[in-house]
């Protein structure tokens, strides 16, 4: 068969393969032109899952006449026009091939009148690369994409769709996805002639809370935190869940850089990374997050359906995610009344701001905004953040002289629900509270040798003790170890392994990082390696199993976490059998050492296993319980 080249409308239902995956794919293409255009009002009506019907409507700029036909060619776009505007692209669509691959596989009225045009205009297409001349239209300014028919000339695919209720399932999720960047359009989704999203205009942050409350679910909102990070030319804003309010699925992850919705493997390790030490194992974390970055640090034009991208320094922003997202779960603490809106684990809402304009931020932390910036932040972002709680600089300490007091025998009388005196009976000045009162308040007293019963100003603590002594000691141990020098175990028997020319060459090019690490290898062949040193807290693991890991993080992600991972869980082992045991009988000053050292903290609120340490009841909610004031 001689070479020749394909036709028009051939070449664009090739191209519509790459971009009309199913209707959702229309909808996604034709949202982002909208938004582009400077729609802030999109209606969409959808039949029969968008097989039969697509159409979507906005008042943005509008197409001028003479612009239509164009419009509907291939290659043909307004965002832009030279090579330093696609290094740099800042809209959500720029090739210009979303209207004819439509065109060319369904049929289609464009209907549109310019914002400075006193007459509208559509044109028709029936599948062919003719469109034929403009005809006069009454339309309001915007544009109207009229959709039927989707697939009616490549039966193939039509075979490839799911069920109706499956297609619109993921029509909505990419409207809820779009609605999700931009708060300050009102989407209206109809199937049916019935509607189903009617997500109305936020001209102020401050409401942002109820779109996303209606997205994702109150319960989200109810058990997520804020954050506004900036450095190193980075921005990340956004909420992230608590780590108690985790899912079995990533369905609740959405991550946008500069307004787009990406997947990204980067994004994706640095995020589970940072809930890796307070969440449970084969749990998602569930989030809502904003890069801002210059457009010339990331590459858009990596994928066909643009939900790809490359960063051109993926090692910094994995590194700033990482930090910026555990710092952020770090800080959540009890703090007092008059700052804070927590009383329930299941309802923390709290603002952590930081801020560096240095390359800096990837030491061990990051410097706190002024109380301006803060304020700024506060209103721009709304009720998901409560005043600003500096952090404190101070490293994880006990209170070694009360906790050396838990495993001796207990001389004086101790306050238990599960002894013959009722909690009335305790000693006045146990029960007595002052007007400065901490975060988790003063005990009272022990609930069946597990629990610590608690009174603050705003009603009831109890507090899971073994956990959260077992946390206390997890943050002292992981301090204490990342003070010191990492110290390397000779082996009296090297271990030698094989790996590929491949890996082999890349272990002896990075064995400065392997030392670092607390290894100690030499080549001694092609393909062979030799350990001579692991790490000494990790002397009864694996070593080669290891080495491997590492090396292969390394040549994946350009940096391994392994060695930290494996400490961690020894650290949290022995964290776990060093903390007060069940039934261990306290005193009401050792509770009260207990509740202190919460306070002061980082990630106080889950146990080394991601279980809650502690939750609140305010007086509200007891008096439901009993029914007062009814």
């Amino acid at each position: 068969m001689p070479i020749r080249p394909l036709p028009t409308h051939l070449i664009n239902q090739i191209a519509a393969g790459e971009v009309v995956e199913r209707p959702a794919s229309v909808v996604k293409e034709l949202l982002e032109n909208a938004l582009d255009a400077g729609a802030t009002k999109v209606m969409i009506d959808i039949e029969q899952g968008g097989v039969k019907r697509i159409r979507l409507r906005d008042n943005g700029d509008g197409i001028p006449r003479a612009e239509l036909a164009l419009a509907l060619s291939r290659h043909a776009t307004s965002k832009i026009a030279s090579l330093d505007d696609l290094e740099q692209v800042r809209s959500l669509g720029f090739r210009g091939e979303a209207l004819p691959s439509i065109a060319s596989i369904s049929r289609l009225i464009l209907s549109s009148k310019h914002k400075e045009a006193t007459q509208g205009w559509q044109l028709y297409g029936d599948g062919q690369e003719v469109f034929g001349e403009p005809e006069p239209s009454a339309h309001a300014i915007g544009t109207t994409v009229d959709v039927a028919d989707l697939f009616f000339n490549t039966p193939a695919r039509r075979k490839f769709l799911k069920t109706e209720k499956t297609e619109f399932g993921h029509i909505e999720e990419v409207v809820r996805k779009l609605a999700l960047s931009r708060f300050d359009v009102s989407f209206h989704l109809n199937h049916n002639q019935k509607p189903v999203l009617v997500l109305p205009q936020i001209d102020e942050h401050l409401s942002a809370e109820r779109r996303i409350g209606e997205l994702c679910g109150q319960e989200f909102t109810q058990n997520s935190i804020s954050l506004d990070y900036t450095a190193a030319g980075l921005k990340l804003w956004g909420w992230i869940s608590l780590p108690t309010f985790s899912r079995s699925q990533p369905d609740l992850q959405y991550f946008y850089v500069n307004g787009r919705v990406i997947r990204d493997k980067f994004v994706t390790h640095a995020l589970k990374q940072a809930y890796q030490d307070v969440m449970y194992h084969g749990r998602y974390a569930a989030f809502i997050l904003f890069l801002e970055l210059d457009p010339q640090l990331v590459d858009v034009n990596a994928h066909p359906t643009k939900q790809e991208v490359r960063f051109r320094e993926s090692r910094l922003v994995h590194d700033f995610l990482v930090k910026a997202v555990s710092q952020a779960l770090a800080d959540i603490r009890p703090v007092t009344a008059h700052n804070t809106v927590i009383e329930k684990i299941a309802s923390v809402a709290t603002d952590v701001t930081h801020t560096s304009t240095s390359d800096e931020f990837l030491k061990d932390t990051f410097h706190t905004t002024s109380q301006s910036a803060a304020q700024a932040t506060t209103a721009r972002m709304g009720t998901y953040f409560t005043p600003q709680q500096a952090r404190l600089n101070m490293p994880v300490r006990e209170q070694l002289a009360v906790y050396q007091q838990l495993y001796k025998p207990i001389s004086e009388p101790v306050a238990s629900v599960t002894e013959h005196s009722p909690i009335a009976n305790i000693t006045p000045q146990l029960t007595q509270i002052s007007d400065d009162i901490p975060p988790l308040g003063h005990a009272l007293a022990q609930l069946h040798g597990i629990y610590i019963l608690a009174q603050n100003a705003e009603g009831l603590i109890l507090v899971d003790m073994h956990a959260a002594h077992e946390r206390i000691t997890y943050e002292h141990l992981k301090h204490s170890h990342s003070q010191a020098v990492l110290r390397s175990q000779p082996l009296l028997l090297p271990i030698s392994i094989s790996l590929s020319k491949k890996e082999a060459d890349f272990a002896e090019t990075h064995l400065s990082e392997f030392q670092q690490l607390g290894f100690e290898l030499d080549r001694i062949g092609l393909d062979k390696l030799t350990i001579r040193a692991v790490p000494s807290l990790l002397k009864e693991a694996d070593a080669e199993r290891l080495v491997k890991d590492v090396l292969a993080d390394f040549i994946e992600q350009g940096s391994s976490q392994r060695i930290q991972q494996a400490t961690q869980a020894i650290l949290a082992t022995m964290a776990c059998h060093g903390a007060v045991r069940a039934n261990r009988k306290l005193s009401i000053p050792e509770m009260n050492a207990l509740l202190r050292d919460m306070e002061r903290t980082e990630r106080s609120g889950q146990c080394n296993h991601g279980r809650p340490t502690w939750v609140a009841f305010n007086l509200e909610q007891l008096d439901k319980l009993f029914l007062r004031g009814r």
